[in-house]
This record gives C-alpha cells, structure tokens and sequence, in this order.
C-alpha cells in the first residue's frame, strides 16, 4: 500500500531572506497535488528535490491547490501556467475557493497572461486557456485524484482555506495563513499530522499561543510559516525544513 507523503517545498514567510516561502507538494500512489506556488516554482522543486532525495519536476505536477492570493503562496502560478500552456500544451488544473477564483484572473493574472503574442499576432488569452478549475467547497469535501479535502476558512487579510487531506487512511491538517483561533484547532485536531503557520502580527498564530496546546496536540504539530531567527531561538514544537518528507 502507498505512503501518503508531505514534501515541504519551503517554510518562509513572505518577508524572510533565508527560505523559500511556504509550500507544499502531498503525494499519494504516484499522483501529487501541489499545495501553494510561491516564484520560481521550478528552482524551488529541483532545490527540494536535492534535499529529499526525490525525483521531482514540474512534468510531475499537473494539480495545484492555492489556499490564498496573497504573492509569497501564488506569485508562481504564471509561469508554471505558461510552462503548461506553452510547453507542455496542457492546462493546469487549479483548485480553489470561489472567493480565490472571483479575483485570480482580473486582479491579478489577466494583466501579464491575458495576450499572447504568436509571431504575427497578439492573440487574447483567457483564464481558461491556461486552467481547468475545480472549485474547493467549503461545506463538502472536495475530491483530487486520491485526496478528499475538507476546507474552512481561517482568519487573515484576505479569503484563505485551512485543510484537512486524507489519503490512505491517513490525515494531513494544514492551517494555511492564519490568526490563532480555538475553533481552527478544533478542526484540524482530527488529523495525524498539522502543519501549522506562526508569525507575526494579528492575522498570523503566535508561537506563544501554540506551546500553550495540551501536549497531545503539540506532539502532532509541526511548524511552517515561521520567521527568520526562529530556529535559533528555540521551540517546543518541531519546525519543518525544506526537503523534509513527512508521513501524516
């Protein structure tokens, strides 16, 4: 029976100077799901693959969940979406909330993808052109290859999903970008393994907040989203690192 396998991509913040920012790729039976695209997705994947000794391309991924839009989780989406339309002649399939979808394209993609120039024309481009979208429901789960994915949304600037994945009997929580909130801890306490953010400022967990846990949760934590210097100042609860291969 296949692993149900967490690669993390990167574990930065969108200010941070030594890491990439925080991104995911799950894998399950062969099929990957990307979870956020921060710049240069495809540095980011060869760079991990070094460090998990893993065989990772963007060949390999054709489905990616973007939990928010704000640039350090979506900022790669355009040239992955290029490289899709233009090299490998295939749409991405993105999978997102209604609130993600009903700003992408016109607030934020259409103005460098919305034309192409073909070497005699500037032929116009569409959001479809480049993506097969696929809605993340809120109240139901949401089916991806062998993930089901249950999401809720979590307390920040803008419209961001928090996940629980399962795959192979096994659960993956993920927080996303997130104020703390006893109610999101409610519903990611389900899962074998959380991912979850701490930071600065209002719209983001405290680190205070989260040793605070009853240990039972603690245990199954692990931290991403983190910002520079954290590592050296110490923890209680483990921090991910880019090229980790977690198993929920």
């Amino acid at each position: 029976m296949p692993h149900f396998e967490v690669i993390i991509l990167g574990t930065g913040d969108a200010f941070s100077e030594e890491r990439t920012p925080t991104a995911l790729l799950l894998v399950y039976g062969g099929f990957s799901l990307a979870v956020d695209c921060p710049d240069s997705y495809r540095k980011v994947l060869r760079e991990t693959a070094t460090k998990a000794d893993r065989a990772l391309s963007l060949e390999g991924v054709d489905h990616l969940l973007l939990t928010h839009v704000h640039g350090d989780h979506m900022n790669g989406i355009e040239s992955v979406a290029f490289y899709k339309h233009l090299v490998e002649r295939k749409r991405l399939t993105l999978v997102a909330s209604s609130e993600v979808r009903s700003v992408i394209w016109e607030q934020r993609l259409r103005a460098s993808m919305g034309t192409l120039w073909d070497g005699e024309v500037l032929r116009e481009k569409r959001f479809e052109d480049y993506f097969d979208f696929r809605p993340l429901s809120w109240s139901d789960s949401t089916t991806v290859g062998p993930f089901r994915i249950r999401a809720r949304p979590t307390r920040h600037h803008v419209p961001t999903s928090a996940l629980l994945v399962e795959a192979g009997g096994r659960v993956l929580g993920y927080s996303s970008d997130a104020a703390f909130d006893a109610e999101l801890l409610d519903f990611l306490a389900p899962a074998d393994l959380i991912l979850h953010e701490t930071n600065l400022g209002p719209a983001h967990s405290p680190l205070s907040a989260l040793e605070a846990l009853p240990e039972g949760i603690r245990e199954r934590m692990v931290l991403v989203h983190y910002p520079d210097g954290l590592a050296e100042s110490g923890t209680s609860i483990r921090l991910a690192h880019q090229g980790d291969v977690l198993r929920p």
